[in-house]
């Protein structure tokens, strides 16, 4: 028989399919291993990975036992199913792949649809307590909505994926809605009035309750990595963020709202699970620094609004002489956007392309980045475009790396291979 990892990997990572038949119908062949416990669904457009690290953190230092499921990878695709902090183990993730495959019953199912059946299962054997699971895309159709969570997040609404969601803030607001279920509770930080009104109608008609951030929740930054909360039962001082960016103020404010709504239905959090699973939370590949003089950060932002986020961090958040920017993108992103934004920050622009078939080349990119930067310089590999940045790079500089997780990743992959292996200086 195959192996189980050959078999994943030759399933069409590619491939989406919006829909909760097949999944629902493959999970009902394994048991339904999804209803054997409490779950916490996080949808949204950026800031998904984020908060489900925060509020993982948050109830596993209260005690519980926590999987948590969310994507993409960055270096290995274990990343994506984890327990206690721990990713899946390579042996238990052939079992869980030989037995999803075994329930498969002769119907076809996506990479994603498979891989999301495999985290249920594997949480199920590890007996979590409670699963905090990120929404692949959208929500009202993504593989994850099969659940009835304690809470549903949404993160905030920008336009993406437009040919799967919708072309307007509105549509895409509806399917993200999806996941607010009837006579549930929803946390969400998204501010425009249109897509707040979409989320109000959502609520209203399944019965549920809306919490608003900024609204119904309050945070406010008191100092650097500092903030203080003031949620729906529970007020905190002092709490400290290790992540970058005054966004993510708002994403731990999500995370700590959803603790509260557990807590409240299911298990007590105490107030110091909240506080050390703030100040001790870890993800990668977000405002990260790898190295300093000369100063390496990666940045999985892949979307305008995710850029705006970084570009306000590198003015806010670093100090340095000199920019220089690494860049690679997808081709189903608003790249042009991107880039207006990026370019602006930039003293020096090095154009590669992830090593995967959807990116976009680097000479279909120059066009637009001669428009901003004469300073250009095409290098095909991500690893040989960070060699040549850093090499550039004098020790007051930042180099910084952004466009894609796909990106990051095989840069984090070739640090992680030999501590700083590509740098000549």
């Amino acid at each position: 028989m195959q192996d189980p990892l050959a078999y994943l990997s030759g399933l069409n990572s590619t491939v989406i399919r919006l829909g909760l038949k097949p999944v629902s119908r493959l999970l009902g062949r394994l048991g339904n291993p999804h209803k054997k416990y409490p779950s916490i669904l996080i949808g949204g457009t950026n800031g998904k990975g984020s908060i489900a690290a925060m509020t993982a953190s948050i109830l596993r230092m209260a005690g519980l036992r926590v999987g948590r499921y969310t994507s993409p990878h960055l270096i290995d695709l274990r990343e994506r199913i984890n327990v206690d902090g721990s990713m899946i183990p390579s042996e238990d993730l052939r079992a869980c792949i030989e037995e999803v495959r075994a329930h498969l019953g002769g119907e076809e199912v996506t990479y994603f649809e498979f891989l999301t059946a495999v985290a249920f299962l594997h949480f199920r054997y590890e007996r979590v307590d409670v699963a905090v699971l990120e929404v692949g895309m959208g929500g009202r159709l993504d593989a994850t909505n099969v659940v009835t969570p304690v809470v549903s997040v949404i993160s905030n609404i920008s336009l993406e994926h437009r040919s799967y969601l919708g072309n307007s803030l509105e549509e895409i607001a509806r399917e993200k809605a999806g996941i607010i279920k009837a006579g549930g509770i929803c946390v969400t930080a998204a501010r425009q009035k249109k897509v707040v009104e979409v989320f109000r109608r959502a609520s209203r008609a399944k019965g549920a309750k809306l919490y608003r951030i900024g609204n119904d929740i309050k945070v406010r930054r008191t100092g650097e990595g500092m903030f203080s909360y003031r949620g729906i039962h529970r007020q905190y001082r002092g709490l400290s963020c290790p992540l970058r960016g005054r966004h993510q103020f708002e994403n731990a404010a999500a995370a700590i709202a959803a603790a509260e709504i557990f807590a409240a239905k299911r298990v007590a959090v105490d107030d110091r699970a909240v506080y050390q699973g703030i100040a001790g939370v870890q993800w990668e590949g977000r405002l990260e620094i790898l190295r300093h003089a000369p100063t390496l950060v990666v940045d999985g932002g892949h979307n305008p609004a995710g850029i705006t986020v970084l570009c306000r961090a590198l003015k806010e958040d670093f100090s340095y002489k000199r920019l220089i920017l690494v860049f690679g993108v997808l081709d189903d992103k608003d790249y042009a956007g991107m880039l207006k934004k990026l370019l602006s920050l930039a003293d020096s622009v090095i154009i590669t392309r992830p090593a995967i078939g959807r990116a976009v080349s680097p000479a279909g990119l120059l066009p637009l980045v001669g428009q901003y930067r004469k300073r250009v310089r095409i290098v095909e590999k991500s690893d040989e475009a960070l060699r040549l940045a850093l090499n550039q790079a004098g020790k007051d500089d930042l180099v910084c790396v952004t466009g894609s997780l796909y990106l990051v990743g095989e840069v984090k992959r070739a640090f992680s291979a030999g501590g700083n292996p590509l740098v000549e200086i």
